[in-house]
Formats: C-alpha cells, structure tokens, sequence
C-alpha cells in the first residue's frame, strides 16, 4: 500500500467554554507536535468575524510556528487573497522564509473566508476584487521571483526582504475555478474536501492534471483537505465526531457557533430528520482506528490521484486532538524528529 505524504490543516477552532486565546495557543502547541511527530506540513486557516475560528491572520501564526519549529512545512491554507495587495504579501512571506528558510508555504484562495460585509470591511473594492484573482497571483508570482510583465505599471518594485529563498505557492480551492488557476501558473494544488463533502473533488482534480502547465520544472502536485479522526476505538472515535456532526448542521443553516462538547452534542434535541443527517454524516466521515482512518485516507489518495492528504481534526478536547494526531503519525510511519542534546 502507497500513502500519501500527510499533513495538517488547522482552524484555530474555538471551542464551548473556552476562548479564542486559547484556541490561537493550542495551535501552537499542535504545531509543535506535529514537527516531532514528522508531518510533512502544518497549515493554518483564514477566517473573519467568526465565533467558531479564531486563525484570523494565518501569517501572524505561521511566523510564531516557525520560529518554534525545527523541520515541518508551514503555511497558508489559504491566504484569502482578494483582501490584500498582492505586493503585500509577497513583503510577508519574503520575511517568513528569513525567519524560516526552504520551511514556508504559501497558499493563496479566492473565497472571502467570511461574510459579504466583512468582504467590504476588508476591502472596500470587494464586489470586484474576486475577478482579479489570476492577476494578483501572477503579480504575486512575479514579486516572488518570476518577476513582473515588461509592461507592469510597478516592475520597478522590489518586494522585500530579498532573501535567498522563495515559499513554495499552492492554490487552494474547492470547485474547478482553483483548479484551472493552479493548472495554468503551473502551481501545487489542494483541494478543500473537507467542505464539500468530496463533492466536485475529482472533477476539480482531472481538470487539474489536464490543464496544467509545467513551468518550473516541477511537475503537477496535488493534495486533498478532509476531516479525519483516530481514536483508539471506533466507539470513541464516533463519540469525539458527534460535536462536529452537530456543529455541521448549525453551518448548513448559516450559524458559527464554538465548537460543542461531546456532552452537548448527546443532549441535543434533534429532529428525525437531523438525526438521519447526522448518520449520513458519521456513514462517510473518516474516523475509527489509527489503522481504519490509515486505510480510509490511503484509498481516498488514490482514488484521486494526490500525492498529500491534509487532515482537519477539530475537538473539544486537545488531549484528544493530541492523540489523534500521534495515532496516525504512528499509523503512517512517520519518523520522529530527534530531540537536539539540549532538549
């Protein structure tokens, strides 16, 4: 059996009974496990005026990771592009691969990562903001070393610091308009599964593969965001997926709340036809065993055609996150990172 390269996505999950602070502080801590335990990657999120995330500013928390790591990727999943000023970023991620070099990855979306007001809040130019987003990704392409058309109002402009690397850019997405971004500037591309269902996720990836334009001398690479969950039996791992079972039907009717306790989500008062939701979503969700979960995202990688999987595995409990993650480290294989003499 072939498996894929694994990683991590994170939210920043707020939970029931605890703040965003301590959601921003958790991440770090998960981060730091995850370079020990030897994930490939660690990619944080961008969300706004959302009382279920608190990972706001992915390059703000991708500066604290590596600084505090030793050998783990660590990215954007995704930088919302459409807010900024692509020279900007380019300025960001410059100095995050100072602080960190040959570590930084840069992962760019088109999505607002919020509500349509907070879009505008953001950036005033919002309503066509969107529609600009192949321009902006070439411009930021262009100030990460490609470099800017002959007739680029701003060629002159230097995005420092100049530093002797360069983040590695994926698009990030989950519909066929990513994938065709990513296909034509010849970039790494991760599909959004975890949002989908898995809906669209093949088409999106064909298109990819098809389309894609090998610019760099690298050729097409493709990974998928899922939910996945291991737990040391499937009865327990069923139990730390009701919270996000429930907190998936309050999303499908528009409402973020924090992260619900396995207690909460018990006590629940669901409808019939919640609970039959419900069991369709435990029925396709990727949780169980450390050998189960293993299974399930190795057929899935395959399936696809992706060469990375990234899990998203918010809980309420980060001793239970904590164990999730080691149980498929130690189910992938991965190899730890030696501890330095002065740890």
């Amino acid at each position: 059996m072939v498996l894929p390269a694994l990683s991590i996505l994170d939210q920043s999950t707020i939970v029931s009974g605890r703040g965003p602070g301590e959601a921003i502080r958790e991440t770090l801590e998960m981060a730091r496990l995850a370079d020990r335990l030897g994930y490939a990657r660690y990619w944080l999120a961008e969300h706004h005026n959302s009382q279920s995330h608190a990972g706001s500013a992915p390059e703000i928390l991708i500066a604290a990771i590596a600084a505090t790591t030793r050998r783990i990727r660590v990215g954007s999943a995704g930088v919302m592009l459409p807010h900024y000023s692509a020279l900007k970023v380019a300025e960001q991620f410059r100095a995050l691969e100072a602080i960190a070099p040959g570590r930084i990855d840069l992962g760019l979306g088109r999505a607002p990562g919020s509500d349509g007001r907070t879009a505008f809040a953001l950036n005033p130019n919002a309503a066509q903001a969107a529609d600009l987003f192949p321009q902006q990704v070439r411009d930021l392409l262009g100030w990460l070393g490609d470099g800017l058309p002959e007739n680029h109002p701003f060629r002159a402009v230097r995005a420092s610091p100049e530093v002797e690397t360069a983040p590695e850019v994926w698009i990030l997405g989950s519909s066929d308009y990513g994938a065709q971004v990513a296909a034509f500037f010849g970039l790494p591309y991760c599909f959004a599964s975890f949002i989908t269902d898995g809906r669209g996720a093949e088409e999106a990836l064909a298109i990819y593969r098809e389309g894609f334009r090998e610019l760099r001398g690298r050729p097409a690479h493709a990974a998928v965001a899922v939910y996945a969950l291991a737990a040391e039996t499937r009865a327990e791992a069923e139990r730390l997926f009701a919270p996000r079972a429930l907190w998936r039907l309050f999303r499908d009717r528009g409402v973020f709340p924090p992260f619900p306790t396995a207690e909460e989500a018990e006590a629940y008062p669901y409808t019939e036809e919640e609970r039959a939701r419900v069991a369709r979503m435990r029925e396709r969700a990727i949780i169980g065993t450390a050998a189960e979960v293993r299974e399930r995202l190795a057929a899935l990688a395959a399936e696809l055609g992706v060469q990375e999987v990234a899990v998203l595995t918010p809980c309420h409990d980060p001793a239970a996150r904590a164990r999730s993650l080691t149980l498929l480290a130690e189910g992938f294989g991965l190899s730890p990172a030696r501890p330095l003499a002065a740890e």
